[in-house]
């Protein structure tokens, strides 16, 4: 169903990678949605331009993250929410599995509820 709302599957699972790590390098979203780096740098493109979507450098990396300043942002993420909380386990264990740091001692690997 995300393809269609946003048409395509690229940027609906762009979109939902951005909203389970927050920020997120185009490298690690290709590598996590199974998909060529060019046509995920495309759509981050795309989406930068519309004004979704910033991109942040450190250093040599590019991170991506939701527009805060967007009147969009709120909106789709809140189309995320219900997305990722309607994905099950496995999938979003299979998706999510890459971590940008250590992770607490006893902490989850999946969040129960994302933030809005």
């Amino acid at each position: 169903m995300i393809e269609k709302l946003f048409g395509n599957e690229t940027a609906g699972l762009i979109l939902l990678n951005i909203f389970h790590y927050e920020k997120i390098h185009a490298s690690a979203i290709s590598a996590n949605i199974s998909k060529a780096l060019r046509p995920v740098l495309n759509q981050l493109q795309k989406l930068e331009d519309i004004g979704l979507l910033v991109s942040q450098e450190i250093g040599r990396t590019r991170l991506y993250f939701f527009n805060p300043k967007s009147p969009y942002t709120k909106p789709v993420k809140e189309i995320m929410q219900i997305t990722y909380e309607a994905m099950p386990i496995l999938l979003k264990e299979k998706m999510f599995h890459r971590r940008g740091r250590p992770r607490a001692k006893n902490k989850v690997v999946i969040r129960k509820k994302a933030r809005v």
